[in-house]
């Protein structure tokens, strides 16, 4: 195992997302293909997953709902950034999401700098997002927010310091976080690959093995209960 999967498990638990929200609130949530509501009604939109979410956070009396990390979803189906004739397709979620119907603030996990950051405006994709690398113990990794909104890349630059729980951006609403219910995609990844402002957050199960080394289960940083 990774030296820093144990140094995530060791960090105090930090929130991304509207901190005012206790763990207490939140529930959660499988989208995955084992999801019988979604197999029968097979929503599309980001309207359709929007009310399946708030009726799932009012059920269960939750203000968040979380999920997903190595989740095999069908809810890619619809972009070709993940499903085309000529590449297998990407349906296994890595990162951990984060959903509530507004625009919340979103918070850095971790005292760091801005890797970098742009807006993935295909439909499907990230929208507007921000890449933050850190170093704990000479051990370099990055955090991947996602979904955001268009103002929340304004007045960032490259190498810019970011304190831990400083407000980094606000959630991001259909159809600029990529057409998707409000969520938050909050990824770790130790090696970007030369990658800027964009980092897979869906594979295919030929190279997974591969993800799920690099991009650990978020919540050993958050903590969720």
């Amino acid at each position: 195992m990774n030296p820093i999967h144990d140094i995530l498990q060791q960090t105090e638990a930090a929130k991304v997302i509207a901190p005012a929200i206790e763990y207490t609130d939140y529930v959660a949530l499988d989208l995955s293909v084992n999801n019988d509501y979604l197999a029968k009604h097979k929503p599309t939109t980001a309207a359709d997953y929007e009310h399946y979410i708030q009726r799932h956070l009012d059920h269960h009396r939750a203000k968040i709902a979380f999920g997903g990390y190595n989740e095999i979803r069908n809810l890619y189906q619809r972009s070709t950034v993940f499903k085309n004739e000529n590449t297998d397709e990407r349906n296994i979620h890595i990162g951990l999401d984060l959903w509530i119907n507004e625009a919340a603030p979103i918070y850095a996990a971790l005292e760091g700098k801005i890797h970098s950051f742009q807006n993935n405006a295909a439909l499907g994709d990230y929208g507007p997002t921000i890449i933050l690398e850190h170093e704990i113990n000479g051990y370099l990794f990055h955090t991947l927010y996602g979904h955001l909104s268009l103002d929340s890349l304004k007045d960032k630059s490259v190498g810019q310091t970011i304190a831990k729980g400083e407000q980094i951006a606000t959630l991001g609403l259909p159809p600029i976080n990529g057409d998707y219910a409000p969520h938050l995609h909050f990824q770790i990844i130790i090696d970007m690959e030369n990658k800027q402002g964009d980092y897979p957050g869906v594979c295919s199960a030929k190279i997974l093995a591969f993800y799920l080394q690099n991009c650990p289960d978020p919540n050993l940083l958050l903590k969720i209960k």
